[in-house]
């Protein structure tokens, strides 16, 4: 139990409730260890339990009709994890697949019983709109990722946005994530340090001037 409260109060999404109440929660919920390379749902899978990620990094995706993986975005730690689309009914659906990337903590809360301890009683309503709202703005992300940015946009972008993800991964997995040959991504890096924007350092990357990158990808 005091293990359970003591990964409830590392999530800021609990950081205004009083310690009665994180007691409510941690009641009603179970961490669980993962370790790197386990899946904690397939798309289409279905779960009564909200997933909060501890400690850990994941990544979600999703399958095409070719069976390749097409990498939406990563989640990290101190993060709400599952996808809703309705408050109405007890059951969550999955909409894509998610992969842990390191050895990783999930809070598992029952989502029927968060709903009716907090959330009918307007409790920690605002942290669940942000957290909702924030999965939509990873969405739009996704869009301009695929579907407007071209290769240089697509790489400034993850340099700004998730830097610490790009140095940590291998080059050839960051350009299978961003859907470009890993000669195009070496011949972008090579441009932005050509440009002062960037320095590698032992192939760590460094930002130099972080406007100049983003307004490679904003068109500016």
């Amino acid at each position: 139990m005091q293990e359970t409260k003591n990964f409830v109060k590392k999530l800021k999404f609990f950081n205004t409730l009083s310690d009665d109440d994180i007691d409510i929660v941690a009641n009603m919920s179970k961490p669980v260890k993962y370790v790197k390379n386990s899946i904690l749902f397939y798309e289409n899978d279905t779960s009564d339990k909200l997933y909060f990620l501890v400690s850990g990094l994941l990544k979600v995706y999703k399958i095409d009709k070719y069976d390749n993986e097409i990498f939406l975005y990563h989640i990290y730690e101190d993060s709400l994890v599952s996808e809703l689309t309705s408050i109405q009914m007890n059951t969550i659906y999955c909409f894509s697949n998610a992969e842990f990337l390191e050895d990783s903590i999930i809070l598992e809360v029952n989502f029927h019983q968060f709903k009716t301890q907090f959330l009918e009683k307007n409790i920690l309503n605002d942290e669940f709109i942000d957290a909702i709202l924030l999965k939509t703005q990873q969405l739009h992300c996704v869009v301009n990722r695929e579907l407007v940015f071209d290769a240089t946009a697509k790489v400034a972008f993850m340099l700004h946005d998730d830097l610490k993800t790009f140095n940590k991964l291998k080059r050839q997995d960051v350009s299978f994530m961003l859907h470009i040959q890993p000669e195009t991504l070496s011949r972008v890096l090579k441009k932005l340090k050509r440009s002062g924007i960037i320095e590698i350092e032992q192939s760590n990357i460094l930002i130099k001037d972080a406007i100049a990158l983003q307004n490679i990808y904003k068109g500016l």
